[in-house]
Order: structure tokens, then sequence, then C-alpha cells
């Protein structure tokens, strides 16, 4: 039989090769695995934080119930100069408020998760856009912003002031 010693070395060359061949890709997937979930985890927690603003900034049109900001557009107020100078600050707010979600979560190529956080700061988006005054208020609104927010947010001005009326109600619920 040749020599025992040999046979171990032999042996133990062969498992060392084993475990390099199937060990190595295996802790290579589990970190990608555990890189993907991380990343995720921080995906989430700027969409939180990102919502939390949100709320903070709906919590303002509410202490600022006057300026019916929420009012579908028939609705609105003759605004005072004083009003008129709130109801910009209020929209500067969301601006930037917009602008920060465009810039942490928004991205031409999307992961599945990404894409549904999106989904939401595009609705958001989508929804004040409808609004005219809001549309008109743009160009100002965003002098001195992310150039590829701009032509985001310019995109999807035109597009919902090109949808019919009823799709523009916020109070049509269909």
């Amino acid at each position: 039989m040749g020599n025992p010693g040999l046979n171990v070395l032999v042996a133990l060359e062969a498992i060392s090769y084993l475990v390099t061949a199937v060990g190595l890709p295996f802790a290579l997937w589990v970190f990608m695995q555990e890189q993907r979930k991380e990343r995720e985890k921080d995906d989430e927690e700027i969409y939180l934080k990102l919502a939390d603003d949100y709320e903070s900034f709906l919590k303002l049109t509410l202490k600022h119930a006057d300026l019916r900001l929420l009012a579908p557009p028939e609705q609105q107020p003759a605004y005072t100069d004083e009003q008129r100078e709130r109801r910009h600050v209020l929209f500067e707010i969301l601006i930037a408020q917009f602008e920060r979600a465009y810039i942490l979560v928004y991205d031409q190529k999307m992961s599945r998760q990404a894409a549904r956080l999106w989904q939401t700061w595009d609705d958001y988006i989508r929804s004040w856009c409808r609004r005219s005054d809001f549309r008109t208020a743009l160009d100002k609104l965003l002098e001195g912003e992310d150039p590829d927010f701009q032509r985001y947010i310019q995109t999807v001005a035109r597009e919902e002031a090109a949808r019919p009326a009823a799709v523009n109600d916020p109070t049509n619920k269909a």
C-alpha cells in the first residue's frame, strides 16, 4: 500500500481543494446576501426618514389650513399677499423634500425594492403636479435645484397637465 503519511497528505490536499472549491463560493454568496440585506435596510431607513419629513410637511399644511393646499383647485381661495407668500414657502419646502427623495431614492436602474419605495414619491409628486398653482410656481421653485431632478419634475408636471381634467381632480376617486 504505499506510505501512509503520503496518503494522509493527499487526502488533506483533496479536502483543501474541496473546501476552496465549495467553501469560497459559499462564503462569497453569504457575503453578498448580507450586503444586499444591509442595502435594503439602509433604503428602508432612508424611506422612513423621508416619510417622516413628508408627514411633517402635511402637518404644516394643516397649520396653514386657510391656504387650502389639499383642496381641489375650484375650492382655492383668493389669496392675500401674505397667503401667497406662505403658500410659496410651503411649496419651497415641498420641492426641497421631493428633491431630497429624488436624490436619495431615484435611480434609472432601480432594484425592485427601490422601485417600490420610489413609487410612493412619484405618486406624491404627481399629485402635487396636478395642481395648476404648483405647476405655475415650478420655474421659480426649481431655480438652483439638481438638474436631473428639474428635468424629472418638469416632465411629470407636463404629463399631469396633459391628463384629462377629471383625472386631475384629486376629489375624483375613480
